[in-house]
């Protein structure tokens, strides 16, 4: 008999309205790849709840299953780095966007795209960690080959309750930067200074028309928010500083001046997750296993289950959500 694994579908109607739905799929119904994995866990990143709310146009083929990031076990390959067995983790490559994603039981997909599980994780950790954790160590390591240290001057992580920001400012602290978390939500403080948040702003103070320059208060930043915030946090920006720009919650645009990267010398550093080399995604796991602190790994992260990924999706979006959320796949 055909083993049947569960999936949640985005499709679209006659009118071409986007809907959600859960349907029964074998194998017969992934796409084209050498490595088959079984799925033990994923997560719900921004970029999923857009997905599956349809907020913005995340997913660019039709029906497709969601999901950018998953950990699990290959239960199949013809791809020469990879054997039944084995644990493995993907993020991005347009997974959840063009190709079947995490949120199904299985996924059939390219083996150049996977690495493998860092030792000591779990599939449960490692989405912990997921795809907003492995861009915010993406966002360090651009600030690094930028030659900024913590002697440069303190940092400033927007979108600090956030997935990226929350894993962003446990690795900057455990790094011995003197960080400064930018958040609407400062009923959050406790949480952010746990994480290692020397210093918590509210994001009104990022939010009005941004001056071409402003009072230095940085030398580096990681941004997910983009749109005015980014602005604003590059016309504080330190002489020689620079921010490494990963998102876009409050919008696409950047309604900014010259006048920080000419009278300055800031760098505008972007940070690009999906289609980043595999020897760059290496490093960035790499490193997460060394300088991310496991404990507080555990305090950003909560569980839910396959059912509860649509509620999170719409959480997400609707900024409900604190750190992670690790989705625990079934059986």
């Amino acid at each position: 008999m055909t083993e049947t694994f569960r999936a949640l579908v985005v499709d679209r109607d006659a009118e071409k309205r986007q809907f959600v739905s859960i349907r029964e799929f074998t194998d017969a119904d992934l796409m084209d790849g050498d490595v088959t994995v079984k799925i033990e866990a994923t997560t719900v990143n921004y970029k999923d709840g857009l997905a599956i709310t349809g907020k913005a146009p995340v997913v660019r083929r039709f029906p497709l299953v969601p999901g950018i990031d998953f950990a699990g076990t290959v239960a199949g390959s013809t791809h020469p780095d990879w054997k039944t067995g084995d644990k493995v983790v993907l993020n991005g490559w347009g997974v959840g966007e063009t190709h079947h994603g995490a949120y199904a039981g299985r996924a059939r997909v390219n083996g150049d795209w996977l690495v493998p599980m860092p030792a000591g994780m779990t599939a449960e950790t490692a989405m912990a960690v997921g795809t907003a954790g492995y861009t915010a160590m993406l966002a360090v390591m651009a600030l690094e080959r930028h030659g900024l240290t913590p002697a440069a001057g303190p940092v400033v992580v927007t979108g600090a309750a956030g997935g990226v920001g929350s894993v962003a400012i446990a690795l900057l602290a455990k790094l011995g930067w003197h960080v400064i978390a930018s958040t609407g939500r400062t009923q959050e403080a406790d949480y952010l200074k746990g994480l290692g948040a020397a210093e918590i702003i509210d994001r009104v103070e990022l939010s009005g028309p941004a001056k071409p320059l402003a009072k230095e208060r940085w030398a580096a930043g990681v941004d997910s928010v983009g749109s005015t915030t980014l602005a604003n946090v590059l016309s504080m920006t330190r002489y020689g500083g620079a921010i490494a720009a990963c998102g876009l919650a409050q919008g696409m645009d950047l309604p900014a001046s010259v006048a920080p990267f000419i009278l300055r010398g800031v760098a505008l550093l972007g940070i690009d997750s999906v289609m980043a080399p595999k020897s760059l995604r290496l490093e960035a796991w790499r490193r997460i296993g060394r300088d991310l602190d496991a404990a507080k790994l555990a305090g950003i992260a909560r569980t839910i289950a396959f059912d509860d990924i649509q509620t999170a999706a719409h959480d997400i979006v609707e900024g409900r959500i604190r750190g992670r959320v690790v989705v625990t796949m079934p059986g």
